[in-house]
């Protein structure tokens, strides 16, 4: 029996959240920030797959922005493992095998080549 992933967006019952403290890039922006968790969104067309929702990104500064999961990837570290502030090696293995279920493979990315939060698209929606 063989076991594919499947590109497709995960529905809502299957929806996976990043965890709080989930080090992530901007996959068309480049800036680096850490997920600090979910903001109601009520008007807009981009929302996570839960429909209702979006990421809040801290990059710095007390800045966060509001993202959808669609733009971000995930950062891991030299053992392919899911960066995560302040956490034992356990749990992130843990999250890792989460993620890694339901992201496609190009999803994770390692770290290097970080945008400073200075640099920052004055495009995207910053929440205070």
């Amino acid at each position: 029996m063989s076991t594919t992933k499947t590109n497709q967006q995960p529905s809502v019952e299957r929806w996976v959240r990043i965890p709080d403290g989930t080090k992530v890039r901007h996959r068309s922006e480049a800036y680096d920030g850490v997920i600090d968790g979910l903001t109601e969104i009520v008007s807009g067309s981009e929302r996570n797959p839960d429909g209702k929702t979006q990421y809040r990104v801290n990059v710095g500064d007390s800045t966060r922005l509001l993202v959808t999961e669609d733009h971000l990837n995930i950062l891991v570290d030299n053992k392919n493992m899911v960066l995560l502030a302040r956490e034992s090696e356990l749990y992130r293995r843990s999250v890792t095998d989460r993620l890694r279920a339901v992201f496609p493979e190009d999803r994770f990315v390692t770290t290097g080549g970080k945008v400073p939060a200075s640099k920052v698209p004055a495009s995207i929606e910053k929440s205070q």
